[in-house]
């Protein structure tokens, strides 16, 4: 018997934090009796008097919003880090009752003053004026704090608490525990090997090209090797060595927009609803940040810029994968979507990404065939190459012309 990487258990070690991740393509057989999500509706209103994001609206602190028409921040009203927290550490007997306080800042993000929006249906230079965004808010916070951390919780299963398109910044005074394992490796890797992890890793994936989902001249969303969720993407730079999502200049934060543009509208599609994720961005921290505890120079040598896209999504829009068990206990497990005579099951989630998988989603995707006609990609809608037609239906994550 010869090893089948598509139906064999075997693990996988994760170069960014040097773990390994338990992989069971064959696990994706068994029935499911289990829960099932509601689907989530793509309807909502343009603007809900009952939201506490849109413009003009109260707040649940008592605050209310300005009447904005772009983008909106503010601080969180109930934040998990507070500035002016007094200094506080204490071990306990033996070292094992040990707690010290953390300070820090939180934030809020309003992508779009409309409630219907999602990243997904936004266009492209509505998504760069908020990786914009992002970026300013990055700099004023890293003035201040070693590690400030973009991200967004899309949808009920990943627990966002208002569907108004938001994400959120976090910034403390020391890395989290994830970022810690990733400074190590990064740090590690450009030492020995002389390039950042990241900047091989890209390279080695644009060559084998059978992770790639969405790319262009400045950016990559792969599947990763060591993928624990079914429909996990990590997005990295693809031209360059940049440390900090700070570090873009304005052609890469134009080419950012659209892969995250085309990206989003293919989770979208993929089971034609609106596709629940976590994304975050890691980046280098700010060791000269007025609050870093223990945080090292040097480290935007080894660090590369990425995006980290978790979709709790297993088989359809209504079956989840669950973290429980074995990967709470153990080690974390992929059991990762499958396609039958795929070779591996990365590639057949980078193959869902890129094409339909039944026959009624071609209608809602224009879609090419490469050379060796192995990959099916899905392309800009048919209602926006055809705006005429009524007859042609639009893909879910865009809005008629």
């Amino acid at each position: 018997m010869n090893f089948d990487p598509g139906e064999h258990p075997h693990q996988r070690f994760n170069a960014l934090t040097g773990e390994w991740v338990l992989v069971s393509p064959h696990r994706s057989k068994r029935p499911w009796q289990g829960r099932r999500e509601a689907p989530t509706s793509g309807d909502a209103p343009t603007y809900d008097p009952a939201c506490y994001l849109c413009p003009g609206n109260e707040r649940a602190g008592g605050a209310v919003n300005p009447p904005y028409d772009e983008t909106f921040v503010f601080v969180n009203d109930f934040a998990a880090l507070k500035p002016d927290v007094p200094p506080h550490s204490e071990d306990g007997p033996n070292a094992l009752l040990r707690q010290e306080t953390v300070q820090g800042e939180c934030r809020v993000i309003c992508y779009s003053p409309r409630h219907d929006r999602t990243l997904a249906r936004m266009q492209p230079a509505e998504i760069e004026r908020t990786v914009r965004l992002w970026q300013d808010q990055a700099r004023d916070l890293g003035e201040r704090w070693a590690w400030v951390q973009v991200f967004e919780n899309r949808g009920e299963m990943m627990g966002a608490s208002n569907p108004h398109p938001h994400g959120q910044i976090w910034s403390l005074d020391r890395m989290p525990a994830e970022v810690v394992k990733e400074d190590r490796r990064q740090r590690a890797f450009v030492q020995s090997h002389g390039e950042p992890l990241l900047v091989v890793y890209a390279e080695l994936e644009r060559q084998r090209r059978e992770r790639v989902v969405v790319e262009n001249d400045h950016w990559l969303a792969i599947v990763p090797f060591w993928a624990v969720w079914p429909f996990e993407t990590l997005i990295v730079p693809a031209a360059r060595h940049i440390p900090r999502l700070t570090d873009l200049d304005g052609a890469e934060r134009a080419a950012l927009a659209a892969l995250l543009k085309a990206l989003l509208v293919r989770y979208d599609n993929l089971f034609e609803t609106s596709f629940p994720y976590s994304m975050g961005w890691h980046g280098a921290p700010f060791p000269g940040a007025e609050h870093a505890v223990g945080v090292q120079d040097g480290g935007e040598h080894g660090w590369q810029v990425h995006a980290h896209v978790y979709p709790p999504l297993l088989r359809s829009a209504t079956v989840r994968k669950f973290m429980v068990g074995f990967e709470m206990l153990g080690r974390a497990a992929a059991r990762p979507h499958r396609r039958a005579g795929c070779r591996a099951p990365e590639v057949a989630v980078g193959d869902a990404l890129h094409r339909p998988l039944s026959r009624r989603q071609p209608r809602n995707v224009s879609v090419a065939v490469d050379v060796s006609g192995a990959r099916i990609r899905s392309e800009q809608p048919l209602a926006a190459r055809h705006p005429r037609h009524d007859t042609v239906p639009r893909p879910y994550a865009y809005d008629p012309p």
